[in-house]
């Protein structure tokens, strides 16, 4: 398997501009056609791309500038997924807590069109970097949906809904190969959920069982990355909820570390680090050599930029559970897992991930 080709990474999404926000209003009340609304979205690409090299970054992501939140995508280029309420909110210090929808499935999957192929494409065509493309982890089209979010009458036998999920993954998988794609990411939430107490309880009252949820969601990723081309580095982002500055779920990666870095056909990790809801760096004693793990120390969610002493001090830490060689440093999520965004300013989005190229550098001398 292959090794990410970087140090400093980020999850993906970038808050959307003011001139992409103002399209969207045009397009909206009907003052621009749909051709127009996309030349902004590729102006905007364009520039976010140019601001990431900029930033020093060797991988580039679209901003997710195309989507409404980081998973809708997926669920707009397939048939059968619908959206429900979700029954856990995101929450924060200080603010109320926010409720949300996510998918539930009332059809028979099937991929209509690509899901993220031309935007891979596009998004290679504006970078001599690395482009990443991502995709929700196969756990989100089940988790948010309990017991009744996978419709029995659909499918009486869970297998067959895994085994049509897997196989839209490995359709997009080999599109986005031919066309070029060798690092592709995806974003896993109920995975992390699951080292929450309080959510694991929430899980076993509804008739769920957390530890056969963990083993199957995991037993979901390596279907659907089975037969995955060698030189394609696949990674997965690890998160606890992301919604303009709240979060859902709190613990240690301590109930699924083991399980999560070893048993995951997976080239690496980018994992929550950016406060003590997401635990110690205990866990990382179980990352293999194979694997790499970019620990999200710089948070996404605080308009505070990081001291450069302090985040070398934390990963000076990290490094007594493992090895230098198979850590890096990434933002712990994305800036706008909606197209809301989180509550900073551009300029820190910017600053930060200059701060994590130069930290990368400055503790690996390669970025």
């Amino acid at each position: 398997m292959p090794l990410p080709p970087n140090r400093a990474d980020h999850v993906g999404s970038l808050l959307r501009p003011d001139a992409l926000r103002r399209a969207h209003g045009d397009r909206r009340a009907g003052r621009i056609d749909a051709a127009a609304l996309t030349a902004s979205v590729e102006h905007e690409i364009r520039q976010a791309v140019r601001r990431q090299e900029d930033a020093g970054l060797q991988v580039v992501t679209d901003g997710e500038f195309r989507r409404g939140s980081w998973f809708l995508g997926f669920v707009d280029a397939l048939e059968g997924i619908a959206l429900a309420p979700v029954p856990l909110q995101f929450s924060a210090t200080g603010v109320d807590d926010k409720s949300w929808h996510g998918p539930v499935i009332r059809a028979r999957l099937r991929r209509m069109r690509p899901i993220v192929v031309d935007d891979f494409v596009f998004l290679q065509g504006t970078t001599t970097r690395v482009p990443k493309v991502t995709l929700p982890a196969p756990s989100v089209m089940h988790f948010f949906g309990g017991v009744n979010g996978v419709d029995a009458a659909v499918y009486p036998d869970l297998d067959l809904f895994f085994a049509d999920l897997a196989a839209i993954y490995r359709e997009e998988i080999a599109a986005l190969h031919a066309q070029g794609c060798r690092y592709l990411q995806l974003d896993e939430v109920p995975l992390a959920l699951l080292c929450d107490p309080a959510i694991r309880q929430t899980v076993s009252a509804r008739g769920a069982h957390p530890e056969r949820l963990i083993g199957l969601y995991i037993k979901a990723v390596n279907d659907a990355l089975a037969g995955c081309p060698p030189d394609l580095c696949v990674v997965m982002h690890l998160c606890r909820g992301n919604y303009r500055g709240r979060w859902m779920g709190t613990g240690g990666y301590d109930p699924i570390a083991e399980r999560l870095f070893n048993d995951l056909d997976v080239d690496g990790f980018l994992l929550e680090f950016d406060s003590e809801r997401a635990g110690g760096f205990e866990p990382l004693r179980y990352l293999p050599a194979d694997k790499r793990a970019f620990l999200g120390l710089i948070s996404s969610k605080s308009g505070e930029i990081e001291n450069p002493d302090a985040l070398a001090r934390l990963l000076d830490h990290a490094m007594r559970h493992a090895p230098a060689e198979r850590l890096g440093l990434c933002p712990q999520c994305g800036f706008a897992s909606s197209a809301g965004g989180n509550p900073i300013a551009p300029e820190v989005q910017w600053a930060k991930l200059a701060l994590t190229v130069a930290t990368a550098q400055r503790v690996w001398g390669e970025t």
